[in-house]
């Protein structure tokens, strides 16, 4: 039997109610057909089909173009502070499960993949770094952050202070402000720095987790770092998008010949120079601020014999995904040209529309106009601390493949 729970009712379409059927927990602003009563955003409401069927509780927002991010289809579930903090176990669990030692710096909370729609928690050793991006979240995430600060301390894991990366303007899409800090939590002194050194595949790394890309380190690409790393003793490697230097030390590490690392940011080339001096990698490495799509065109001959691509994100809506798969192809066409035949080429794209489909579309015809063929050595995806749902096409997006070009 239903929990009484006396929340607004929100009727849905068809189209709405189908797509919630499969699985997937977000209702569209079209998709609204009526409110039984006035809502507070941030509110939770009731779905419910044409026929006044139910179909699950979500954060109702009118502000937001997805209007109910549903957070549960069972109509038995009370959502105390009981029922988050489950969850909240439920994700560390996965996490010592999946990932092993690796748990001490890794992805805590992944969205809807965790069932928390618009919340992102990065581990970096003993710093928490948060985002919300979804005013449900937003309201709750005072008592959030105080449950999963003491899951974390009863595991005996030392937390010393969680940080705000809402420095994001999708915020304003849901009606909140910008910001960024430390989050206040009873009985913890603040920080007083932001930045902290982790390690990774043995690596050690500066994370400035107050100014860095997202939440200061990208952690999704842990393992295929090291994947990439494997094929690179002997090489002459060209690091490109090198951001803080992950790949580029890790093929260092690896026993690369020489690796040249790349970057547009001047702050971002600092770091991956920081972070090779701390690794005593310097010496095997050389880095250069420039932007990639001028450097490719204006090498010659065959100075390198690996080539990593790991570019941001070129496209984040449906509307730019031709330009996006233009930019993909001219510096996959350029690494392709300029490597020597038996060269490897590792790759990737981080954008969620640039599909799988898409993304090998564009690798076959950059192959194609560069007279070369695509011997392929591994697929790869995002690491499992970034889970994803099935159900859920929005949680897989990560592509990295590793090539040797014939």
């Amino acid at each position: 039997m239903a929990a009484d729970r006396n929340f607004v009712k929100a009727s849905i379409t068809k189209k709405g109610e189908a797509r919630l059927r499969e699985g997937h927990p977000w209702v569209y602003d079209t998709e609204v057909v009526s409110l039984q009563a006035p809502c507070e955003d941030g509110s939770l409401v009731e779905v419910v089909s044409s026929k006044d069927r139910y179909l699950g509780v979500g954060f109702y927002n009118h502000h937001s173009k997805i209007r109910i991010r549903v957070i549960s289809a069972n109509a038995n579930d009370r959502f105390d502070r009981d029922f988050f903090r489950r969850r909240l176990s439920h994700a560390w669990e996965y996490r010592k499960t999946v990932m092993g030692a690796d748990a001490d710096c890794c992805r805590l909370i992944f969205g809807e993949a965790d069932l928390f729609p618009g919340l992102t928690v990065d581990r970096f050793g003993d710093v928490l770094v948060t985002q919300t991006l979804s005013l449900g979240m937003e309201r709750l995430k005072p008592m959030l952050f105080e449950e999963l600060y003491r899951l974390l301390k009863e595991d005996g894991q030392v937390i010393r202070g969680i940080y705000e990366r809402n420095d994001v303007a999708i915020r304003k899409l849901e009606g909140m402000e910008e910001n960024k800090g430390f989050f206040p939590l009873a009985g913890l002194p603040l920080p007083d720095s932001t930045r902290t050194e982790i390690v990774e595949n043995g690596i050690r790394y500066q994370v400035d987790f107050e100014n860095g890309q997202k939440t200061g380190f990208f952690l999704d690409q842990k393992y295929n770092r090291r994947a990439a790393a494997a094929l690179a003793p002997g090489k002459r490697v060209l690091d490109c998008f090198t951001h803080t230097g992950s790949f580029a030390l890790n093929a260092a590490k690896a026993g690369a010949a020489h690796v040249h690392a790349v970057d547009i940011s001047g702050d971002a080339v600092k770091m991956a120079q920081h972070n090779a001096d701390l690794n005593g990698l310097g010496a095997d490495m050389s880095f250069e601020t420039a932007n990639v799509f001028d450097l490719l065109p204006s090498l010659s001959g065959q100075p390198y014999d690996y080539i990593i691509l790991d570019p941001p994100a070129f496209t984040k809506s449906h509307q730019t995904v031709e330009a996006a798969m233009r930019g993909y192809k001219e510096i996959n066409l350029r690494a392709m040209k300029l490597l020597p035949r038996g060269g490897y080429l590792a790759t990737c794209s981080c954008s969620h529309f640039m599909t799988e489909e898409l993304f090998c579309k564009m690798l076959r015809a950059a192959a194609f106009d560069a007279r070369v063929s695509l011997r392929q050595i591994e697929a790869r995806q995002q690491s499992p601390d970034h889970p994803i749902l099935w159900n859920v096409p929005e949680t897989n997006y990560l592509k990295f493949y590793l090539f040797q070009v014939v």
